[in-house]
């Protein structure tokens, strides 16, 4: 017997509000981009720290479409903050984010099975719903077919096959949202006859006394029924306040009280009889092929997930990356720096001297300009990671990297977070919401900014390019592999001392599944780099304009015109915060000059070569020099020369585990909802920092490198 409810429809005159869900890795955010181009915003879900990823499209008929990007989630039974913003948006009980009208659910055609049970636990909720059966051209590769009308008239709902990262099946998903969606309710699967009719009794029982309707009474009944447990003494349904009466509490706990006596498995009976009902859907809509194909994914995966093969690949796909950085960047970067030096003298040309002339062409042409030049390599950074991840290789990674990091008792889990950092600290701290267990989450935060972002790699540039002037740009890339190495060994390392000491606990198990290799997406890896560069220009048009700004008229007054430049410069403000920090930091090689680069590099990593360069600019003996020149002809009162080889590793392994970033530091807070903890992340990284490049510069001295 099937319980039926009323049809629901969507108006077609009225604009919509869509939520697109589904699992992990089912092409959710590749659909998400398709559909929105680039009308997306992103910000977060008012009170938390979980990212709220929106955007908009038009359809045909000129109705506006509102998209929500959902965090993926396997089942809307909580465990992480992600996976509890999903179900409390789609129960319509997320602050700020009003109930959406239609769900998408993204299904990865290739495993139904594990896909569909979300699907029947947000037709529970009652919602209109599409599903999108992505990646269908991974199951007609091997060999598979489905009947997708057979399929569409078991689940009771409109079925899309669609292959989103080549743009199949997203015109005929428009036009069924265009049309308008009309979906009866009925639910499919069934437990044994003693608990469907408590489970009745527990949802008439919250309909009645904790004032719920249906669909939300049906959610809550199913959780407690499965929970195998008495309702909690803070009334609490899914972290939602709901007043019991002794009665209600009494009838409640005496459902427990029998099921737990006739030996009734409540905590698994729903999972089971949804699982029974799915695998009943699959066998009447899935062909498997009559005779085996040859799986060249586990070919593959034998090389790149092996335990010494998959480290070579793994680290020679690195290496590789960095090439391309140090080459094809380097045409791209050339004519950002002719450009900027021709506005300078353009600048020069057309006003007179003074004060504001400086303040544009040592100031702000100088500063932005000197962080500017390296977009093309973050880009190409960017596009390798949207590479990997798009063709399923990022998977692999977290495969061999958890042999590792289970070794120094980091979960597996951490290893994405950790990945994510290599582009920036803050989501690679945000992810880290995944992981369960919160001495794991919080490990993973405290050692994810080790990680290089790709802010440091400014730093590492020029730094390299001072240290191995006429190297190639294998040797170039060696030195970059070298630094992403140390950082990942710092965070084992350092992951591994926090689990023995202030976070101990138990070792974690980490279960994956890799996906099948995909072709990658131009068009998504191409938007991300979009919005990555977006983002890198907006701040260096606003962040780094500012502090250049503000750098360059602290370098700048008080005025010394009597002075040499390089001594006003030493007089100026910036000049005194830096004289005033050499003494600390003479033992690691810097001077005052670095000294200033320091402090402004707090606010961002990549300032430090922005302030050098207004650093340099601001002294008439650098004029008309590039920054690389500037920095192999400055020199310490005495002659000596300030970067040697030894000076320039020193600087480049203290920005290794430097965490000098204020926008990660707010972050970290907001995650951990602790200032200890953020201020103890602050200083071990610093002492961490200072204590390495020390050793770095005076043991290079005592072994005679200069």
């Amino acid at each position: 017997m099937n319980e039926k409810n009323p049809s629901s429809h969507l108006s077609q005159n009225k604009n919509l509000t869509i939520a697109l869900a589904g699992n992990p890795n089912c092409g959710k955010t590749t659909l998400f981009n398709a559909l929105t181009k680039l009308k997306q915003k992103v910000g977060n879900y008012p009170g938390v720290t979980v990212e709220k990823k929106t955007g908009s499209f038009d359809l045909a008929s000129g109705r506006e479409v509102e998209v929500i990007d959902l965090p993926g989630t396997y089942s809307l039974s909580v465990r992480t903050p992600d996976e509890e913003v999903a179900r409390e948006v789609l129960l319509g009980r997320e602050p700020g984010t009003e109930r959406p009208d239609l769900v998408v659910c993204i299904v990865d055609a290739g495993n139904l099975e594990r896909n569909l049970y979300l699907v029947s636990q947000i037709q529970d909720l009652q919602i209109p719903m599409v599903v999108a059966l992505n990646m269908m051209d991974e199951v007609e590769s091997q060999g598979c077919k489905i009947d997708v009308e057979r399929f569409s008239k078991l689940l009771g709902l409109p079925v899309i096959p669609m292959v989103a990262n080549q743009g199949q099946g997203i015109g005929e998903l428009k036009k069924v949202l265009d049309q308008g969606v009309e979906v009866t309710y009925e639910r499919h699967w069934r437990m044994s006859a003693l608990m469907e009719e408590d489970l009745e009794s527990i949802v008439q029982l919250l309909m009645e006394k904790g004032d719920l309707d249906r669909s939300q009474a049906f959610f809550e009944a199913v959780f407690l029924i499965s929970s195998a447990a008495q309702i909690p003494d803070d009334n609490k349904l899914h972290g939602v306040d709901m007043t019991f009466s002794k009665e209600v509490k009494g009838e409640l706990n005496q459902i427990h009280a029998r099921l737990v006596r006739q030996g009734v498995r409540a905590r698994s009976a729903a999972i089971e009889a949804r699982y029974e009902w799915i695998k009943s859907v699959v066998k009447k809509t899935v062909v498997e092929p009559l005779t085996p194909l040859m799986n060249w994914t586990h070919k593959i995966d034998s090389v790149l997930t092996h335990k010494v093969w998959g480290w070579f690949a793994f680290l020679g796909m690195m290496a590789f990356m960095f090439y391309m950085i140090f080459t094809v960047a380097t045409y791209p970067m050339d004519l950002i720096d002719t450009t900027f030096s021709s506005l300078s003298n353009y600048v020069t040309q057309i006003m007179p001297p003074g004060d504001l002339r400086d303040l544009i062409t040592d100031g702000i042409l100088a500063g932005v300009g000197g962080v500017i030049i390296f977009l093309p390599q973050i880009l190409i950074l960017f596009f390798f990671i949207g590479l990997l991840q798009d063709t399923g290789y990022m998977a692999r990674a977290a495969f061999i990297m958890d042999r590792l990091m289970s070794k120094v008792g980091l979960h597996g889990k951490s290893f994405i977070p950790l990945l994510s950092s290599f582009a920036c600290a803050i989501p690679g701290i945000m992810a880290a919401r995944t992981i369960e267990n919160p001495k794991d989450r919080l490990v993973t935060i405290l050692v994810a900014p080790l990680m290089s972002c790709s802010a440091r790699l400014p730093v590492y540039t020029i730094l390299i390019a001072v240290l191995l002037p006429q190297a190639s740009a294998w040797e170039k890339s060696g030195i970059m592999l070298i630094m992403y190495l140390l950082g990942i060994v710092g965070a084992c390392l350092m992951g591994w001392l926090f689990k023995k000491t202030l976070l101990r606990g138990q070792k974690p198990s980490f279960i994956m599944e890799l996906p099948p290799y995909r072709f990658p997406s131009v068009k998504v890896i191409i938007l991300q780099m979009w919005e990555r560069s977006r983002l890198f220009v907006k701040r260096a048009g606003t962040i780094i304009l500012t502090l250049s700004i503000v750098l360059w008229a602290l370098m700048s007054f008080p005025k010394h015109e009597t002075l040499e430049p390089s001594q006003a410069l030493k007089q100026s403000y910036a000049g005194q915060m830096g004289t005033a920090l050499e003494p600390i930091i003479k033992p690691l090689g810097y001077d005052w000059r670095v000294g200033i680069g320091l402090i402004g590099s707090f606010a961002a990593r990549e300032v430090f070569v922005s302030t050098m360069s207004i650093v340099f600019n601001l002294d008439e003996d650098a004029e008309d020099l590039t920054l690389r020149d500037a920095f192999s002809k400055a020199h310490w009162p005495d002659g000596r020369t300030l970067f040697t080889p030894l000076v320039c590793v020193s600087l480049m392994v203290f920005y290794v585990f430097a965490l000098q970033c204020v926008s990660t530091i707010v972050v970290v807070f907001k995650e951990t909802e602790s200032w200890r903890w953020t201020l103890f992340q602050l200083v071990y990284m610093t002492a961490l920092a200072y204590f390495c490049a020390f050793l770095v510069f005076q043991g290079g001295r005592m072994f005679g490198f200069s």
